[in-house]
């Protein structure tokens, strides 16, 4: 395996781990209660939701990347802005679902801290 992709594997499995631990110090150890609001009711947050969310959102940078250095003259400026325009819109739904302060706090940090994993790693230098 090339250097290249053993680094965007790593990346795509390391926002997973990223945001588990931030939920593992957050809910069993300070004892946050992550729910949000969903429909007609409230569900609360987990360790299989949170690795589950991570995990898609980095094969989809990782996809979008992809593409966008076969099709695009720069590829890296392109990605980067796209995904920090997604990741400033992803901040919309702790903020705006979040049933407590502390949920919503929880719930930003979770989503800064799988974004700065994907960002940072993906990203081509």
């Amino acid at each position: 395996m090339n250097t290249s992709l053993r680094r965007l594997l790593l990346t795509v499995a390391g926002a997973p781990a990223a945001a588990l631990a931030v939920w593992a110090v957050a809910v069993p150890l300070a004892g946050a209660t992550l729910t949000v609001r969903t429909g007609g009711g409230t569900r609360t947050v987990g360790p299989a939701s949170v690795v589950a969310a991570s995990l898609l959102a980095g094969l989809a940078a990782w996809a979008l990347l992809a593409v966008l250095e076969r099709s695009a003259a720069r590829p890296g400026r392109i990605w980067t802005i796209t995904a920090l325009a997604a990741l400033a819109l992803s901040l919309t739904g702790p903020l705006g679902s979040a049933t407590g302060v502390a949920a919503a706090l929880v719930l930003t940090v979770l989503h800064l801290v799988t974004g700065a994993v994907l960002v940072l790693g993906l990203v081509r230098r």
